[in-house]
């Protein structure tokens, strides 16, 4: 199921989607789409680093260590 959603873009931004659209024979909802899902995937990277940055049970290797566990 989807949902439709409606937005501003600033002029600029939309004209630089508009163009971007065109070159890649792509529609902006597309891009849009794509551009939400990389954002919310990274951001869920980058929370699971902050969660493990304040972890104080999690072990902090130093880069021999990580060289070692990763066999190189």
């Amino acid at each position: 199921m989807s949902s439709a959603i409606s937005l501003r873009l600033p002029a600029e931004l939309a004209e630089v989607l508009e163009a971007l659209a065109k070159s890649m024979d792509r529609p902006k909802a597309y891009l849009i789409r794509k551009a939400i899902e990389t954002y919310l995937a990274e951001y869920a990277d980058y929370q699971l680093a902050i969660d493990r940055l304040h972890n104080k049970d999690d072990a902090i290797l130093s880069p021999a260590e990580l060289r070692k566990r990763l066999g190189l």
